[in-house]
C-alpha cells in the first residue's frame, strides 16, 4: 500500500509538472524562446490567489484572479520587452531572468520569505480511503486538472483552426508567414495560454507544495527537464515526461534521499546523450 501512495503522489506531481511545462514547451516550440520568467509567472499567480483567497475566504475566487492577473502580466511582458529580443538569444536569456529576479525581490518584499499555504475548498480538503490507501482529496483534483488540460490541448492543437496555425509556424516560421498566419498575434496568443497555464500551475501549486521566493527557479528547473526529455514542442512528450520526472524524483527521494539530485538528473543526462532531441523532439 505503501507504493500505492507513493505512485499517486509522483502522478499528483507529474500532472502539476505537467501543466507548468506544457505552457512552456508550447512558447519554446513555436517562438524558441526559453522564457526564464516561466516560474515567476507560477509564483505571482499563487502568491496573488493567496492574497485574494485569504482575504476573500474564497478560493475559486483567488483562482479566477491569479490566473487571469498573470495572464495579463505575461501578455503585456510579451508585447512590451520580450518581442524585441526575439532574434537574439541572449537578450531572451537576460531579459527573461531579470524579470523572474524582479518578481522573486517584490514577492519577498510583498509577502515575506515563510513558506505559506492556500488552503484547498473545503469539499477538497481531507483525504479519501479506498483499497486501504489514504489519499489527500486535492491532489486527486489535480490529477483530474491534468488530465482535463491535456486532453484539451491536445484537441486544440489538433482539431482546430488556431491548432493548425501553430503546428505550421512550429514546423517552418517564414512559410506560415509567407501564406498569410500573422505570427507575431499567434506569439501573443500562445505566450498567453503558456502563461495561463503557468499560473493554474501556480494557483494549484499553493495548495499542494506551498508558497515560498525561490520556489520559481527549483520548479522552473524541473519543468525545463520535461521540455527536453518530452522534445520541444510536444504536449504529447511533456505528459509523459512529466511523469517520468515525477517517478524518478519520488523514487529517487524514497531510496536515495541523500542522492535526490543526483537520482532524478543523471538519468536525464544519460537520455539524452542517446536521443538529444527528447522523446518525440524534431530538428530545429
Amino acid at each position: 500500500m505503501r507504493h500505492v501512495a507513493i505512485a499517486l503522489n509522483a502522478f499528483s506531481f507529474g500532472m502539476l509538472l505537467f501543466l507548468l511545462a506544457s505552457g512552456l514547451t508550447i512558447t519554446f516550440g513555436l517562438m524558441r524562446t526559453l522564457n526564464l520568467a516561466h516560474g515567476g509567472f507560477y509564483l505571482v499567480a499563487g502568491y496573488l490567489s493567496y492574497d485574494i483567497a485569504t482575504r476573500s475566504s474564497n478560493f475559486w475566487v483567488g483562482l479566477l484572479v491569479g490566473v487571469a492577473v498573470t495572464t495579463a502580466v505575461g501578455i503585456v511582458f510579451e508585447r512590451v520587452l520580450l518581442h524585441r529580443v526575439r532574434n537574439d538569444e541572449l537578450g531572451q536569456i537576460m531579459v527573461t531572468i531579470g524579470f523572474a529576479f524582479i518578481i522573486g525581490d517584490v514577492m519577498l518584499m510583498r509577502y515575506g520569505g515563510n513558506p505559506l499555504l492556500v488552503p484547498p475548498p473545503e469539499w477538497l480538503a481531507g483525504s479519501v480511503e479506498f483499497a486501504g490507501v489514504v489519499f489527500p482529496k486535492f491532489r486527486l483534483a489535480v490529477i483530474v486538472v491534468g488530465l482535463v488540460v491535456a486532453a484539451a490541448i491536445g484537441s486544440l492543437l489538433k482539431w482546430t483552426k488556431i491548432g493548425a496555425k501553430v503546428r505550421a509556424a512550429v514546423d517552418d516560421n517564414e512559410i506560415a508567414q509567407t501564406v498569410g498566419v500573422a505570427v507575431p498575434r499567434l506569439f501573443m496568443l500562445v505566450f498567453g495560454i503558456g502563461t495561463a497555464l503557468a499560473a493554474l500551475a501556480g494557483v494549484l501549486g499553493s495548495s499542494f507544495i506551498g508558497l515560498a521566493v525561490g520556489n520559481e527557479f527549483r520548479i522552473l528547473l524541473l519543468s525545463i527537464v520535461v521540455v527536453v526529455v518530452g522534445g520541444l514542442g510536444s504536449v504529447k512528450g511533456a505528459f509523459i515526461a512529466a511523469l517520468l520526472v515525477a517517478f524518478v524524483d519520488q523514487y529517487g527521494k524514497l531510496w536515495f534521499p541523500e542522492l535526490a539530485l543526483f537520482t532524478l538528473y543523471a538519468p536525464v543526462a544519460l537520455f539524452l546523450s542517446f536521443r538529444p532531441r527528447g522523446l518525440f523532439g524534431t530538428e530545429a
